[in-house]
């Protein structure tokens, strides 16, 4: 009979990020690369603070991970995001040849995942990595709520 591992999630610790993303002012989005157990690259949102449209917490995780590992492709990596991927970021994904993406609450609005462009079912996209979605989506989803109410 084949062993079975529990799955271990860091969704919490990507939470985490968000919610100092939010402390900083920025949309409370959270990103973090496992490997092997271990986290490579963590990162939140710093759209602002970097006066950068592309400082979104995928990318700056992803480039963090590339930076310390000193490779450009992040095969065999997990990330772990509080909020579906807009379309820029489902293509960094793609391009970082990402093994498995695990998601949060789902983004109607601006996703690139499930909703919107679907970026991962164009022909063009030359990598497609597992998607699990719904993972802590409550948790996640209360964190921008509350973010957004707080500043209405």
């Amino acid at each position: 009979m084949k062993e079975q591992r529990a799955f271990l999630s860091f969704m919490e610790q990507a939470l985490n990020e968000a919610k100092s993303a939010a402390l900083r002012g920025e949309v409370p989005v959270g990103a973090v690369v496992v490997f092997g157990g271990q986290v490579v690259a963590r990162a939140g949102n710093r759209t602002r603070e970097l006066c950068d449209p592309t400082a979104h917490a995928e990318v700056l995780a992803i480039r963090a991970a590339c930076a310390a590992l000193g490779v450009e492709r992040l095969t065999g990596h997990d990330l772990y995001v509080t909020l579906e991927p807009c379309p820029m970021c489902a293509a960094a994904i793609a391009s970082a040849r990402i093994g498995r993406l695990y998601y949060g609450a789902s983004d109607p609005k601006s996703g690139g995942v499930a909703q919107g462009a679907r970026v991962f079912s164009h022909p063009q996209c030359h990598h497609v990595p597992e998607v699990y979605d719904g993972i802590a989506a409550a948790e996640c989803e209360a964190v921008l709520k509350g973010f957004f109410a707080a500043r209405r």
